[in-house]
């Protein structure tokens, strides 16, 4: 049976990430191996009546086909490779071509994802599932029978065109699952003047087997006379054939059937003699249940109309199957057998006594009473409470209700209970904390187990809560978004720390800072240029005008220096002992990146996965012997 979930439909990527996918899943190998590239495949037909959705899915099909022909082009050019950098470069252009296929038919794609979105949002309807279908003008009371019958929370509000699409619902009957349907409403005009909204309805009426209920507000308070109903019902009443039809007639608490004029009740009942010709192609001549009143406001009627549009669904389903070939090619293979009497003897009904007597046995035993029927007995729920106490295995059961038992082994326990117990245990808790920090303050000032003068503790001290505050500062940016790297001094642009900042610090705490000014300063590098000024004026090369040296001269030296060197030349440091050696060497490495290069490789990292199976150790039959080798 076919099940449309239009939810369940896939998402339709963009052309950008159909090419994101092709690539991805194409380098994620070895770039050494060859693939035939990424082809679109199983994309799932849907009929329907668009022409833009037909060329849509034309364009993707004629695309499939042309990345399908580069695959095959570029593999039998791939046959023919004389080197992997060459299957290479054929793979690079085979994707490519790919690519630009995707690219031009990335609108159709973004179509179909519409498409998509917009097929997700309609019902989940099963065709061919017991289906009831209500259906008339607007503001009748459709949508307020739905709500009564099935568990759907349709949208109510006193005013047309309230519903706009169609609306499933589930309902039971006869132990068996009926799928309710609310449609918008639809007005009585010509076919090409109605829009989108109405043509649902006339959409489910048309192709859905269904029993239909066509609701009539013979009251008028809907906007729309009995009059205009009835055309309606006219109207569409083609779409009514070989269906179960009834005729509702809601809002009979503001006007009964009964005092309807003669001529809305002879319009009605013209409608009741189309309707049994309905039924009587769909199940046959029966007019009972084809006109019922109902008031969806006061319930009354609610359930008849219900019952009776499933179970002439039922009929008609149940009429069809008897009629077809296959139900009568079942009843074929079927043979009920009958009894027949062998004598005229009678044989009644009989019990036999063992039955009797076990009845008998457990009528007389006792029924163990519940917790329940206790409750019931003392008053019921509120007023009785059950106690979670009487299961509790004591030695004696008189304490399972004491709540503190006042007499314990012959001593009364109020008289071992301190009334100020909780203060003196919070002063315990206080006592035992300041002993904990004296004993912690006693060992933070002892270091290496020489005691401290009184002015080292408090420098000590001073030195101790900076570090826990620089501590907790850093932890606090680490939870928070300021985690950064480390910023170089050069760029401090607040200046936090300064040789003069930690002077004064240091001052602070009672310690001479010009022993570390200075060692902080003597780190610090001269300008490069300097020093290459003041290289070139030790070695006496430079000529100084007015106490500078020429940049004539500068830039010559700083070309000679630069200047490159011959490859065996060796470098005091390299380890090679001449340049004969360092030849030798080079030409060692220049040999064990031949075949590197020959297969294309980038490195040593970008290595080629051999065939993990190989066919001659993998095919055949298998001999006697050890098959350790395999």
């Amino acid at each position: 049976m076919v099940q449309y979930n239009f939810k369940k439909i896939t998402v339709v990527p963009p052309g950008k990430d159909f090419i994101d996918i092709i690539l991805s899943r194409t380098q994620r190998q070895t770039p050494t191996v060859v693939h035939k590239g990424y082809a679109i495949s199983r994309i799932r037909q849907f009929y329907m009546r668009k022409d833009h959705y037909k060329l849509a899915l034309g364009q993707i099909n004629t695309a499939r086909n042309i990345i399908a022909k580069i695959s095959k082009d570029y593999l039998r050019l791939l046959k023919y490779g004389d080197s992997l950098y060459r299957c290479k470069c054929l793979k690079v252009a085979a994707l490519g071509r790919m690519c630009t296929v995707v690219k031009r038919i990335s609108p159709s794609l973004a179509y179909l994802e519409q498409i998509r979105q917009h097929m997700a949002r309609l019902p989940s309807i099963d065709p061919n599932t017991r289906t009831v279908l209500i259906c008339g003008y607007p503001n009748v009371g459709k949508s307020s029978f739905m709500n009564k019958v099935t568990r759907a929370d349709v949208d109510v509000q006193p005013y047309a065109f309230t519903t706009k699409s169609l609306f499933v619902g589930h309902t039971d009957y006869k132990y068996l699952r009926y799928q309710v349907i609310d449609t918008p409403g639809i007005l009585d005009r010509p076919f090409e003047d109605r829009n989108i909204i109405e043509m649902c309805s006339i959409t489910a009426l048309a192709h859905l087997r269904a029993a239909v209920l066509f609701f009539l507000d013979i009251s008028g308070s809907c906007g729309y006379s009995i009059a205009q109903q009835a055309a309606l019902f006219h109207s569409i009443k083609s779409l009514f054939m070989n269906k179960p039809l009834v005729i509702v007639c809601n809002k009979t608490d503001l006007q009964p059937l009964e005092g309807l004029s003669e001529d809305d009740m002879k319009l009605v009942m013209e409608m009741k003699a189309e309707a049994m010709k309905t039924i009587t192609q769909a199940v046959g001549p029966n007019e009972e249940g084809v006109l019922l009143t109902m008031s969806t406001l006061t319930d009354d009627g609610v359930m008849a109309v219900k019952n009776a549009a499933c179970e002439r669904l039922l009929e008609q389903r149940v009429d069809v199957k008897m009629k077809s070939k296959k139900m009568m090619d079942c009843l074929n293979r079927f043979h009920v057998a009958v009894p027949k009497p062998r004598d005229n003897k009678e044989r009644p009904v009989c019990i036999p006594p063992a039955v009797l007597e076990a009845r008998a046995n457990a009528a007389a035993k006792e029924k163990k009473k519940l917790e329940k029927d206790i409750e019931n007995e003392n008053g019921g729920a509120g007023v009785y409470s059950a106690s979670l106490k009487k299961h509790y295995i004591l030695a004696n059961d008189e304490w399972k209700e004491d709540i503190l038992p006042e007499i314990l082994d012959g001593h009364n326990v109020a008289d071992f209970l301190d009334p100020d117990i909780l203060v003196r245990c919070e002063e315990l808790e206080r006592e035992e904390g300041l002993r904990l920090e004296e004993q912690a303050a006693e060992d933070a000032f002892q270091i290496d187990g020489h005691e401290l003068t009184q002015e080292q503790k408090e420098i000590l001290a001073q030195i101790r809560k900076k570090k826990a505050l620089l501590i907790q500062e850093h932890r606090m940016k680490k939870r928070t978004a300021e985690s950064r790297p480390i910023v170089p001094r050069k760029f401090d642009k607040d200046r936090k720390f300064t040789t003069n900042r930690m002077g004064r610090q240091l001052s602070s705490m009672g310690v001479d800072p010009i022993a570390a000014i200075n060692r902080a300063r003597s780190q610090s590098r001269g300008r490069k240029r300097e020093r290459s000024v003041s290289r070139a004026a030790a070695d006496g090369d430079g000529m100084e005008i007015d106490g500078q040296q020429s940049n004539k001269k500068l830039r010559r030296t700083s070309r000679s220096r630069s200047r490159s060197r011959a490859p065996e030349e060796v470098i005091p440091g390299e380890g090679f002992k001449d340049s004969e050696q360092k030849k030798k060497a080079i030409k060692k490495a220049k040999a064990s990146t031949r075949n590197r290069n020959k297969d294309a490789r980038r490195g040593e990292a970008d290595r080629v996965i051999p065939t993990l199976k190989p066919k001659h150790l993998f095919s055949g039959k298998r001999t006697l012997g050890k098959t350790s080798r395999r």
